[in-house]
Protein backbone atom coordinates (compact mmCIF):
# COMPACT_ATOMS: atom_id res chain seq x y z
CA UNK A 1 0.00 0.00 0.00
CA UNK A 2 2.87 2.37 0.83
CA UNK A 3 4.40 1.65 -2.55
CA UNK A 4 1.10 2.48 -4.26
CA UNK A 5 0.73 5.77 -2.34
CA UNK A 6 4.28 6.68 -3.22
CA UNK A 7 3.61 5.93 -6.87
CA UNK A 8 0.50 8.15 -6.83
CA UNK A 9 2.48 10.99 -5.21
CA UNK A 10 5.12 10.66 -7.90
CA UNK A 11 2.46 10.95 -10.62
CA UNK A 12 1.01 14.06 -8.96
CA UNK A 13 4.45 15.66 -8.80
CA UNK A 14 5.08 14.77 -12.43
CA UNK A 15 1.79 16.44 -13.45
CA UNK A 16 2.43 19.58 -11.41
CA UNK A 17 5.93 19.94 -12.87
CA UNK A 18 4.59 19.88 -16.45
CA UNK A 19 2.91 23.23 -17.14
CA UNK A 20 1.51 21.94 -20.46
CA UNK A 21 -0.44 19.24 -18.64
CA UNK A 22 -1.77 21.80 -16.14
CA UNK A 23 -2.93 24.01 -18.99
CA UNK A 24 -4.84 21.10 -20.54
CA UNK A 25 -6.34 20.05 -17.20
CA UNK A 26 -7.34 23.45 -15.83
CA UNK A 27 -6.71 26.17 -18.41
CA UNK A 28 -8.58 24.60 -21.31
CA UNK A 29 -11.85 23.89 -19.39
CA UNK A 30 -11.73 27.35 -17.78
CA UNK A 31 -11.22 29.08 -21.12
CA UNK A 32 -13.99 27.06 -22.76
CA UNK A 33 -16.59 27.72 -20.07
CA UNK A 34 -15.82 31.45 -20.06
CA UNK A 35 -15.84 31.76 -23.84
CA UNK A 36 -18.97 29.67 -24.34
CA UNK A 37 -20.74 31.37 -21.43
CA UNK A 38 -20.14 34.87 -22.76
CA UNK A 39 -20.28 34.24 -26.51
CA UNK A 40 -23.33 31.99 -26.88
CA UNK A 41 -26.20 34.39 -26.28
CA UNK A 42 -29.73 34.49 -27.63
CA UNK A 43 -30.17 38.20 -26.97
CA UNK A 44 -28.82 41.15 -28.93
CA UNK A 45 -26.95 44.16 -27.63
CA UNK A 46 -25.82 47.53 -29.01
CA UNK A 47 -26.86 46.75 -32.58
CA UNK A 48 -26.18 49.71 -34.85
CA UNK A 49 -29.30 50.87 -36.68
CA UNK A 50 -30.29 53.85 -38.81
CA UNK A 51 -33.58 55.78 -38.88
CA UNK A 52 -35.29 57.21 -41.95
CA UNK A 53 -38.03 59.39 -40.50
CA UNK A 54 -40.05 61.04 -43.27
CA UNK A 55 -42.66 62.27 -40.78
CA UNK A 56 -40.66 63.60 -37.81
CA UNK A 57 -43.72 63.72 -35.58
CA UNK A 58 -44.11 62.92 -31.84
CA UNK A 59 -45.07 59.27 -32.52
CA UNK A 60 -42.04 58.46 -34.68
CA UNK A 61 -39.73 60.26 -32.24
CA UNK A 62 -41.19 58.28 -29.34
CA UNK A 63 -40.71 54.95 -31.13
CA UNK A 64 -37.12 55.92 -32.00
CA UNK A 65 -36.50 56.88 -28.37
CA UNK A 66 -37.85 53.54 -27.17
CA UNK A 67 -35.58 51.66 -29.58
CA UNK A 68 -32.61 53.57 -28.19
CA UNK A 69 -33.69 53.21 -24.54
CA UNK A 70 -34.11 49.45 -24.85
CA UNK A 71 -30.35 48.88 -24.74
CA UNK A 72 -30.64 46.48 -27.67
CA UNK A 73 -30.07 49.13 -30.33
CA UNK A 74 -27.80 52.07 -30.92
CA UNK A 75 -29.00 54.67 -33.39
CA UNK A 76 -25.87 55.26 -35.43
CA UNK A 77 -27.27 57.49 -38.15
CA UNK A 78 -30.36 59.38 -39.29
CA UNK A 79 -30.94 58.85 -43.00
CA UNK A 80 -32.34 61.62 -45.21
CA UNK A 81 -33.32 59.57 -48.26
CA UNK A 82 -34.08 55.97 -49.22
CA UNK A 83 -31.30 56.24 -51.80
CA UNK A 84 -28.74 56.21 -48.98
CA UNK A 85 -29.86 52.84 -47.54
CA UNK A 86 -27.97 50.61 -49.97
CA UNK A 87 -24.73 52.51 -49.41
CA UNK A 88 -25.13 52.33 -45.63
CA UNK A 89 -25.51 48.56 -45.68
CA UNK A 90 -22.48 48.20 -47.97
CA UNK A 91 -20.31 49.90 -45.35
CA UNK A 92 -21.04 46.96 -43.05
CA UNK A 93 -21.66 48.87 -39.80
CA UNK A 94 -25.44 49.30 -39.88
CA UNK A 95 -27.47 46.12 -39.33
CA UNK A 96 -30.98 47.57 -39.67
CA UNK A 97 -32.78 50.61 -41.09
CA UNK A 98 -36.19 51.62 -39.70
CA UNK A 99 -38.28 53.67 -42.14
CA UNK A 100 -41.32 55.70 -41.05
CA UNK A 101 -43.71 56.76 -43.81
CA UNK A 102 -44.66 60.40 -44.35
CA UNK A 103 -47.42 61.79 -42.08
CA UNK A 104 -47.09 58.77 -39.80
CA UNK A 105 -48.91 60.16 -36.74
CA UNK A 106 -51.59 61.82 -38.85
CA UNK A 107 -52.34 58.58 -40.72
CA UNK A 108 -52.42 56.67 -37.44
CA UNK A 109 -54.92 59.11 -35.96
CA UNK A 110 -57.04 59.49 -39.11
CA UNK A 111 -57.08 55.95 -40.51
CA UNK A 112 -56.17 53.97 -37.41
CA UNK A 113 -53.28 52.37 -39.31
CA UNK A 114 -49.76 53.54 -40.16
CA UNK A 115 -46.93 51.73 -41.90
CA UNK A 116 -43.26 51.41 -41.14
CA UNK A 117 -40.58 49.41 -42.92
CA UNK A 118 -37.87 47.36 -41.21
CA UNK A 119 -34.91 46.64 -43.50
CA UNK A 120 -32.30 44.24 -42.11
CA UNK A 121 -28.90 43.05 -43.32
CA UNK A 122 -29.57 39.32 -43.74
CA UNK A 123 -26.02 38.33 -44.72
CA UNK A 124 -26.13 36.95 -41.18
CA UNK A 125 -29.68 35.50 -41.22
CA UNK A 126 -29.82 34.46 -37.55
CA UNK A 127 -28.93 37.94 -36.35
CA UNK A 128 -31.29 39.54 -38.86
CA UNK A 129 -34.24 37.53 -37.56
CA UNK A 130 -33.44 38.42 -33.95
CA UNK A 131 -33.00 42.11 -34.77
CA UNK A 132 -36.32 42.28 -36.61
CA UNK A 133 -38.10 40.38 -33.84
CA UNK A 134 -36.77 42.72 -31.14
CA UNK A 135 -37.78 45.77 -33.20
CA UNK A 136 -41.30 44.43 -33.71
CA UNK A 137 -41.57 43.67 -30.00
CA UNK A 138 -40.63 47.23 -29.00
CA UNK A 139 -43.15 48.68 -31.49
CA UNK A 140 -45.84 46.28 -30.23
CA UNK A 141 -45.18 47.34 -26.62
CA UNK A 142 -45.49 51.00 -27.55
CA UNK A 143 -48.68 50.31 -29.47
CA UNK A 144 -50.10 48.43 -26.49
CA UNK A 145 -49.49 51.47 -24.28
CA UNK A 146 -51.23 53.71 -26.80
CA UNK A 147 -54.28 51.42 -27.08
CA UNK A 148 -55.05 51.34 -23.36
CA UNK A 149 -58.60 52.55 -22.86
CA UNK A 150 -59.25 52.92 -26.62
CA UNK A 151 -62.23 51.07 -28.13
CA UNK A 152 -60.83 51.05 -31.66
CA UNK A 153 -57.19 49.97 -31.33
CA UNK A 154 -54.59 51.69 -33.46
CA UNK A 155 -52.42 49.53 -35.74
CA UNK A 156 -48.80 49.98 -36.86
CA UNK A 157 -47.94 47.55 -39.65
CA UNK A 158 -44.21 46.77 -39.97
CA UNK A 159 -43.17 45.68 -43.45
CA UNK A 160 -40.08 43.48 -43.33
CA UNK A 161 -37.37 43.47 -45.99
CA UNK A 162 -34.29 41.27 -45.78
CA UNK A 163 -31.34 42.60 -47.74
CA UNK A 164 -28.86 40.28 -49.53
CA UNK A 165 -30.54 37.08 -48.30
CA UNK A 166 -34.27 37.28 -48.93
CA UNK A 167 -34.93 33.61 -48.10
CA UNK A 168 -32.73 33.72 -44.96
CA UNK A 169 -30.63 30.76 -46.10
CA UNK A 170 -28.19 29.72 -43.39
CA UNK A 171 -25.64 28.69 -46.04
CA UNK A 172 -25.10 32.38 -46.81
CA UNK A 173 -23.63 32.71 -43.31
CA UNK A 174 -21.90 29.34 -42.89
CA UNK A 175 -20.12 28.94 -46.24
CA UNK A 176 -17.94 32.09 -45.92
CA UNK A 177 -17.20 31.28 -42.27
CA UNK A 178 -16.37 27.66 -43.06
CA UNK A 179 -14.07 28.81 -45.84
CA UNK A 180 -12.16 31.00 -43.38
CA UNK A 181 -11.92 28.19 -40.82
CA UNK A 182 -10.74 25.58 -43.34
CA UNK A 183 -8.12 27.86 -44.88
CA UNK A 184 -6.87 28.97 -41.46
CA UNK A 185 -6.63 25.48 -39.98
CA UNK A 186 -5.25 23.69 -43.05
CA UNK A 187 -2.73 26.39 -43.94
CA UNK A 188 -1.47 27.15 -40.44
CA UNK A 189 -1.54 23.57 -39.14
CA UNK A 190 0.11 21.95 -42.15
CA UNK A 191 2.86 24.56 -42.25
CA UNK A 192 3.60 24.35 -38.53
CA UNK A 193 3.64 20.54 -38.57
CA UNK A 194 5.84 20.45 -41.68
CA UNK A 195 8.51 22.67 -40.14
CA UNK A 196 8.26 20.96 -36.74
CA UNK A 197 8.82 17.59 -38.45
CA UNK A 198 12.06 18.86 -40.00
CA UNK A 199 13.17 20.10 -36.57
CA UNK A 200 12.46 16.66 -35.09
CA UNK A 201 14.33 14.79 -37.83
CA UNK A 202 17.26 17.23 -37.78
CA UNK A 203 16.95 18.39 -41.40
CA UNK A 204 16.11 21.92 -40.28
CA UNK A 205 19.68 22.42 -39.05
CA UNK A 206 20.96 21.68 -42.56
CA UNK A 207 18.57 24.27 -44.01
CA UNK A 208 19.58 26.89 -41.45
CA UNK A 209 23.29 26.62 -42.30
CA UNK A 210 22.60 26.87 -46.04
CA UNK A 211 23.29 30.12 -47.98
CA UNK A 212 19.56 30.86 -48.02
CA UNK A 213 18.38 33.87 -46.06
CA UNK A 214 15.62 33.43 -43.43
CA UNK A 215 13.02 35.15 -45.62
CA UNK A 216 13.96 32.87 -48.52
CA UNK A 217 13.54 29.81 -46.30
CA UNK A 218 10.14 31.04 -45.18
CA UNK A 219 9.06 31.79 -48.77
CA UNK A 220 10.21 28.37 -49.90
CA UNK A 221 8.27 26.64 -47.14
CA UNK A 222 4.99 28.45 -47.79
CA UNK A 223 5.03 28.44 -51.61
CA UNK A 224 3.62 24.88 -52.06
CA UNK A 225 0.97 25.40 -49.40
CA UNK A 226 -0.18 28.68 -50.98
CA UNK A 227 -0.94 26.81 -54.21
CA UNK A 228 -2.68 23.93 -52.43
CA UNK A 229 -4.71 26.29 -50.23
CA UNK A 230 -5.75 28.30 -53.30
CA UNK A 231 -7.10 25.08 -54.81
CA UNK A 232 -9.02 24.52 -51.57
CA UNK A 233 -10.46 28.04 -51.78
CA UNK A 234 -11.58 27.50 -55.38
CA UNK A 235 -13.26 24.20 -54.45
CA UNK A 236 -15.14 25.85 -51.58
CA UNK A 237 -16.31 28.74 -53.77
CA UNK A 238 -17.44 26.39 -56.54
CA UNK A 239 -19.38 24.23 -54.08
CA UNK A 240 -20.91 27.30 -52.48
CA UNK A 241 -21.99 28.71 -55.83
CA UNK A 242 -23.34 25.58 -57.51
CA UNK A 243 -24.49 23.48 -54.54
CA UNK A 244 -25.65 26.07 -52.01
CA UNK A 245 -26.56 28.78 -54.58
CA UNK A 246 -24.36 31.30 -52.79
CA UNK A 247 -24.08 34.39 -55.02
CA UNK A 248 -20.83 36.11 -55.93
CA UNK A 249 -22.01 39.68 -56.49
CA UNK A 250 -18.62 41.36 -56.17
CA UNK A 251 -15.45 41.34 -58.26
CA UNK A 252 -14.14 37.79 -58.55
CA UNK A 253 -10.51 39.01 -58.81
CA UNK A 254 -10.90 41.00 -55.58
CA UNK A 255 -12.33 37.87 -53.95
CA UNK A 256 -9.36 35.75 -55.04
CA UNK A 257 -6.90 38.48 -54.06
CA UNK A 258 -8.35 38.67 -50.55
CA UNK A 259 -8.31 34.87 -50.31
CA UNK A 260 -4.62 34.71 -51.27
CA UNK A 261 -3.85 37.42 -48.72
CA UNK A 262 -5.64 35.47 -45.98
CA UNK A 263 -3.95 32.21 -47.00
CA UNK A 264 -0.54 33.91 -46.82
CA UNK A 265 -1.48 35.30 -43.41
CA UNK A 266 -2.51 31.85 -42.16
CA UNK A 267 0.71 30.29 -43.48
CA UNK A 268 2.84 32.95 -41.81
CA UNK A 269 0.97 32.28 -38.57
CA UNK A 270 1.74 28.58 -38.98
CA UNK A 271 5.43 29.35 -39.44
CA UNK A 272 5.41 31.48 -36.30
CA UNK A 273 3.77 28.62 -34.37
CA UNK A 274 6.45 26.24 -35.64
CA UNK A 275 9.21 28.46 -34.26
CA UNK A 276 7.87 27.97 -30.72
CA UNK A 277 7.07 24.26 -31.13
CA UNK A 278 9.57 21.52 -30.41
CA UNK A 279 7.54 18.63 -31.88
CA UNK A 280 4.81 17.87 -34.40
CA UNK A 281 2.34 17.04 -31.63
CA UNK A 282 2.98 20.34 -29.91
CA UNK A 283 2.57 22.25 -33.18
CA UNK A 284 -0.70 20.42 -33.89
CA UNK A 285 -2.03 21.14 -30.40
CA UNK A 286 -1.17 24.84 -30.53
CA UNK A 287 -2.64 25.19 -34.04
CA UNK A 288 -5.85 23.38 -33.17
CA UNK A 289 -6.42 25.00 -29.76
CA UNK A 290 -5.28 28.52 -30.63
CA UNK A 291 -7.00 28.69 -34.03
CA UNK A 292 -10.03 26.39 -34.31
CA UNK A 293 -12.04 27.48 -31.25
CA UNK A 294 -11.41 31.23 -31.67
CA UNK A 295 -12.18 31.03 -35.40
CA UNK A 296 -15.53 29.37 -34.71
CA UNK A 297 -16.61 31.52 -31.76
CA UNK A 298 -14.74 34.82 -31.81
CA UNK A 299 -14.61 35.84 -35.47
CA UNK A 300 -18.26 36.60 -36.22
CA UNK A 301 -18.55 33.23 -37.98
CA UNK A 302 -21.53 32.08 -35.89
CA UNK A 303 -22.12 34.66 -33.15
CA UNK A 304 -22.28 38.45 -33.68
CA UNK A 305 -19.27 40.23 -32.24
CA UNK A 306 -21.30 43.19 -30.96
CA UNK A 307 -23.19 40.85 -28.59
CA UNK A 308 -19.97 39.89 -26.79
CA UNK A 309 -18.42 41.60 -23.75
CA UNK A 310 -15.92 44.35 -24.49
CA UNK A 311 -12.92 42.20 -23.52
CA UNK A 312 -13.89 39.50 -26.01
CA UNK A 313 -14.48 42.13 -28.69
CA UNK A 314 -10.87 43.24 -28.19
CA UNK A 315 -9.79 39.63 -28.61
CA UNK A 316 -11.85 39.39 -31.81
CA UNK A 317 -9.99 42.42 -33.14
CA UNK A 318 -6.65 40.56 -33.14
CA UNK A 319 -7.94 37.43 -34.89
CA UNK A 320 -7.26 37.34 -38.67
CA UNK A 321 -10.48 35.38 -39.54
CA UNK A 322 -12.57 38.27 -38.15
CA UNK A 323 -11.50 40.49 -41.02
CA UNK A 324 -11.50 37.83 -43.73
CA UNK A 325 -15.06 36.72 -42.92
CA UNK A 326 -16.18 40.35 -42.97
CA UNK A 327 -14.51 40.89 -46.35
CA UNK A 328 -15.74 37.72 -48.03
CA UNK A 329 -19.35 38.26 -46.92
CA UNK A 330 -19.26 41.83 -48.13
CA UNK A 331 -17.76 40.99 -51.51
CA UNK A 332 -19.86 37.88 -52.18
CA UNK A 333 -23.23 38.92 -50.76
CA UNK A 334 -23.22 42.72 -51.00
CA UNK A 335 -21.05 43.21 -54.07
CA UNK A 336 -18.76 45.68 -52.32
CA UNK A 337 -15.44 46.80 -53.75
CA UNK A 338 -12.03 47.60 -52.36
CA UNK A 339 -13.23 51.04 -51.21
CA UNK A 340 -15.51 49.36 -48.66
CA UNK A 341 -13.04 46.70 -47.43
CA UNK A 342 -9.73 48.56 -47.57
CA UNK A 343 -9.48 48.81 -43.78
CA UNK A 344 -9.82 45.05 -43.30
CA UNK A 345 -7.35 44.46 -46.13
CA UNK A 346 -4.82 46.84 -44.59
CA UNK A 347 -5.15 45.15 -41.18
CA UNK A 348 -4.53 41.70 -42.70
CA UNK A 349 -1.50 43.05 -44.60
CA UNK A 350 -0.14 44.49 -41.34
CA UNK A 351 -0.65 41.18 -39.54
CA UNK A 352 1.10 39.34 -42.39
CA UNK A 353 4.10 41.68 -42.11
CA UNK A 354 4.27 41.25 -38.33
CA UNK A 355 4.07 37.44 -38.41
CA UNK A 356 6.69 37.15 -41.16
CA UNK A 357 8.96 39.56 -39.29
CA UNK A 358 8.68 37.58 -36.04
CA UNK A 359 9.30 34.27 -37.84
CA UNK A 360 12.32 35.64 -39.70
CA UNK A 361 13.76 37.04 -36.46
CA UNK A 362 13.43 33.68 -34.69
CA UNK A 363 15.10 31.92 -37.61
CA UNK A 364 17.97 34.40 -37.36
CA UNK A 365 18.35 33.56 -33.67
CA UNK A 366 18.86 29.92 -34.61
CA UNK A 367 21.44 30.88 -37.21
CA UNK A 368 23.52 32.87 -34.69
Amino acid sequence: MKEFIGFVKKEFLHIFRDYRTLIILFGLPLAQILIFGYVIRNEIQDVRIAILDESKDPVTREISARLLASGFFRIDKHVNSSKEIEGIFRQGKIREVVVFENQFAERLKRDGTAHMQIIADASDPNSAKMIVTYTQGIVATYLGDMNKGIKSPLVIEPRIRMMYNTDLKSAFMFVPGTMAMILMLVSAMMTSISIAREKETGTMEAILVSPLKPLQIIAGKVAPYILLSCINAVIILVLGYFVFKLPIRGNIFLLFGESILFISLALSLGIMISTVSSSQQQAMFISAFALMLPTMLLSGFIFPIENMPRVLQWLCAVLPPTYFIRVIRSVMLKGTGILQVWKETLIMLSMLTIFIGISAARFKERLQ
